[in-house]
């Protein structure tokens, strides 16, 4: 996928600041911090995402819903996992029923 989306983009900046001073990059504190509060800051702002929309707060769903994309592409970082991967399994999800395509991963 070419890189000239703002969440390419921004993925490869978080990407870039792996490793960087965690004095002077927060992503970077972040990142050295670990998976687990990687894991956490995302679920914190989700639930911030989730308390703007159901107060109807248009504005903040917006700007949670940056600071959730954010910690995703952090969190995916993290984990080892490229957007790339992402967008495949998006993929190959497309033109299926999200009803079946969520039956087909169940387990028994």
């Amino acid at each position: 996928m070419p890189n000239d989306h703002v969440l390419d983009r921004l993925s490869a900046t978080v990407a870039a600041r792996k490793g960087a001073d965690a004095g002077t990059s927060y992503t970077a504190k972040l990142l050295q911090d670990g998976v687990q509060r990687c894991a956490k800051k995302f679920g914190e702002e989700s639930v911030e995402a989730v308390i703007a929309a159901v107060s109807g707060n248009k504005q903040a769903v917006i700007a949670e819903s940056a600071d959730v994309l954010y910690h995703l592409l952090v969190l995916w970082a993290a984990c080892g996992v490229k957007p790339d991967e992402v967008y495949a399994a998006l993929t190959a999800r497309e033109g299926r029923s999200g009803l079946e395509e969520k039956a087909s991963r169940q387990t028994s």
